[in-house]
């Protein structure tokens, strides 16, 4: 890539831009503001940090150490090409020119060469912890490149520091105090610089909790049901992992799992007191929630949900 500046930040002198940050390996061009007049100049000369020697042009070409086939020379206009930027290349870069009648034309400009972010990491110490518990949550961002920087995401949402947020030794580390089931994530760090930026792949924390919360539902609602109708049953539970979802008829397991049960064609003898319970393998614990539902001239009597 050549960066080449445009716009109306003007550098000291007839220089074009005063401070320009590029990445390192490629190409930028110093342009000037002088005017090409068709007369070549009596010198030209391009030093670096007001000591190294770049390019002198009069007659000849004096090319500096480390320059050769790095550089091209505009001898109209005094602009300079320079190559295969490294680290090392930034600092001051001065020119003078001097044109046949004597007058000088004198710039200044600062260069500095980044190199691109890669690499980024992210890891944890934990991927599973228990909702509330009293231990921490500390993830850790890493990535190789100048001047870094780096921002924390939880899903599309940038993470700042709260109570309960900490984020510490130069924002590559975030600690999490007192999770909740809010903290699953994904979490991401974006590790950034002037001249480039690169994210990590995401981590996701399971936090362990419930069931709770339990509700079931029931579609269509309605006070009792004629023969031969579609009813179904969804119930939703908070639960970390999700809670494993079985369903009872006056007491006795049907073998349907799973959040919602559909009663196709409803009988008669499908009356009864329905129930789901969530039952989560990780805490242990289980919640069950009844409801009532009744074909028309059903042998109960039907109230939607009893709590």
């Amino acid at each position: 890539m050549h960066f080449t500046p445009t716009g109306t930040c003007h550098g000291a002198g007839v220089i074009t831009f005063d401070l320009l940050r590029v990445p390192t390996t490629e190409t930028v061009t110093f342009t000037t503001s002088v005017q090409p007049t068709g007369t070549p100049f009596l010198a030209v000369t391009w030093s670096f940090n007001g000591i190294t020697n770049i390019i002198t042009s009069t007659d000849i070409d004096v090319v500096g150490s480390g320059y050769e086939n790095r550089i091209t020379l505009d001898k109209t206009t005094g602009s300079l090409m320079l190559g295969n930027l490294t680290e090392k290349d930034s600092g001051k870069y001065e020119l003078i020119i001097i044109t046949q009648t004597g007058l000088q034309h004198h710039g200044t400009a600062e260069l500095k060469v980044l190199k691109p972010v890669s690499n980024t990491l992210l890891i944890s110490n934990v991927t599973e912890m228990w909702e509330f518990n009293s231990s921490a949550v500390q993830m850790s961002c890493s990535a190789s490149g100048s001047s870094l920087s780096f921002m924390w995401f939880n899903g599309s949402s940038e993470i700042t520091t709260s109570s309960r947020v900490q984020l510490t030794n130069g924002n590559t580390t975030l600690t999490l105090i007192s999770v909740n089931r809010f903290d699953q994530g994904p979490f991401t760090c974006h590790a950034f610089n002037p001249v480039s930026s690169q994210s990590s792949d995401p981590i996701s924390l399971t936090i362990i909790f419930g069931p709770e919360k339990i509700n079931l539902t029931i579609s269509p609602l309605q006070e009792h049901y004629d023969e031969g109708a579609d009813v179904s049953l969804l119930c939703l539970t908070a639960s970390g992992p999700p809670a494993f979802i079985q369903w009872f008829v006056n007491g006795g397991l049907l073998p349907h799992t799973g959040a919602e049960l559909r009663l196709v064609n409803l009988q008669i003898s499908q009356s009864g007191i329905y129930s789901c319970q969530a039952y989560n393998n990780r805490t242990m614990k289980n919640e069950t929630y009844p409801i009532y539902t009744c074909p028309h001239n059903g042998p109960c009597h039907c109230n939607h949900i009893i709590k």
